[in-house]
């Protein structure tokens, strides 16, 4: 069984069946405020709901954002110390992946998720559901300016915006890259920011 975890946007965990790529269950909120309050509870339902516990989990999938940086760490710090308690693989992919699996677009397309600041992060597909630019960040008014950096022919592409990220659908992608080989994402938080909270400096001398 893999589970898989995202909190780059709200929350998202499901059980997913790593030989159909099934979602055998999920539970999500697109409340980006309380991902602390539950990962916890979402965790212990999923799994009880298939009627196992964590030594029946082989894999644990987790979104890697872009996201924010209080949000997205809750999730990846979860499905980490998740694996590491079971012994089990950590498998990273990208967020907007998951949205982008999720759609039934007859051309190319841009995902759009809630960067806070005023500000987006985007990502871009082609026809195949393929990622060919981003992840990146920027704000509503440079949005086109961003896109046209990375991929000029992208700016008129449709737009889907994502207010939570389907976790089922990143368990279904890890499933599929299982049985391919196909590689993962690099196991880095995509924060495309620095955080709020920085190092502090040395402290400044007092005159006398």
């Amino acid at each position: 069984m893999l589970l898989a975890i995202d909190t780059s946007a709200g929350t998202s965990v499901a059980v997913v069946d790593p030989a159909s790529g099934r979602a055998l269950a999920a539970r999500d909120t697109e409340d980006s405020r309380r991902h602390a309050e539950v990962i916890g509870p979402f965790l212990a339902e999923v799994l009880a709901e298939v009627g196992i516990t964590g030594a029946h989990v082989t894999g644990v999938v987790a979104g890697m954002g872009p996201g924010p940086f209080t949000g997205l760490r809750v999730g990846i710090a979860a499905a980490r110390t998740f694996a590491a308690a079971r012994g089990v693989p950590f498998l990273p992919l990208v967020s907007h992946d998951a949205v982008a699996a999720d759609q039934s677009q007859d051309g190319p397309f841009v995902v759009l998720t809630d960067a806070r600041r005023r500000e987006v992060y985007w990502s871009a597909y082609d026809e195949t559901g393929t990622r060919v630019a981003g992840p990146g960040l920027a704000k509503p008014d440079d949005l086109d300016e961003a896109i046209r950096a990375s991929r000029p022919d992208a700016v008129g592409w449709d737009r889907v915006t994502a207010l939570s990220i389907p976790a089922r659908r990143l368990g279904a992608l890890a499933a599929d890259r299982l049985a391919s080989g196909a590689p993962f994402a690099q196991d880095a938080p995509l924060y495309l920011r620095d955080p709020d909270v920085t190092v502090p400096g040395a402290p400044k001398r007092v005159k006398q």
